[in-house]
């Protein structure tokens, strides 16, 4: 389920960001309608520092003052992912099989809307993901609302 403004946003402030020397792990707009809150999550081999934050949201808040890909007024949070990161496409699944995860989706799937367990495979789309026993479940990624790393596993 992408949104398009995302996509937009990941387009265009993509390429600002790694010329910053981070790379843009991914956007998310959350909160109220009336004053969203506009997270951009970056990352880089070195890891992500305070100061990596503050000087990505100063070039990316010029552009989207040029850009103005959101409406109104919106808060603007630049982080790192984090130990329990988001993940928001299949590549970035591909890179945590053999992990444990936790899923959401938009819709049932084999009769439930919530996964935990270890991605054991991404394939055509769809992420494989093994729960407590040996249950396997095949959850379409365009279904899922929200895919987090289990922390420390």
């Amino acid at each position: 389920m992408r949104d398009q403004r995302l996509e937009r946003l990941t387009a265009v402030l993509g390429p600002v960001i790694e010329t910053l020397g981070c790379q843009l792990w991914g956007v998310e707009l959350a909160g109220p309608t009336r004053q969203p809150i506009l997270r951009l999550f970056i990352d880089s081999e070195a890891g992500i520092g305070l100061e990596d934050c503050e000087r990505v949201s100063r070039q990316v808040s010029v552009v989207l003052e040029v850009e103005d890909p959101v409406p109104g007024e919106y808060v603007l949070e630049v982080s790192s992912p984090g130990s329990d990161r988001r993940l928001f496409s299949t590549e970035q699944c591909e890179q945590y099989v053999g992990r444990q995860v936790r899923v959401r989706t938009a819709e049932l799937v084999s009769g439930r809307k919530n996964f935990s367990g270890e991605l054991i495979a991404v394939a055509d789309g769809d992420l494989v993901i093994r729960t407590g026993g040996d249950d396997e479940y095949v959850v379409p990624f365009a279904v899922i609302e929200k895919a987090r790393l289990v922390p420390g596993e």
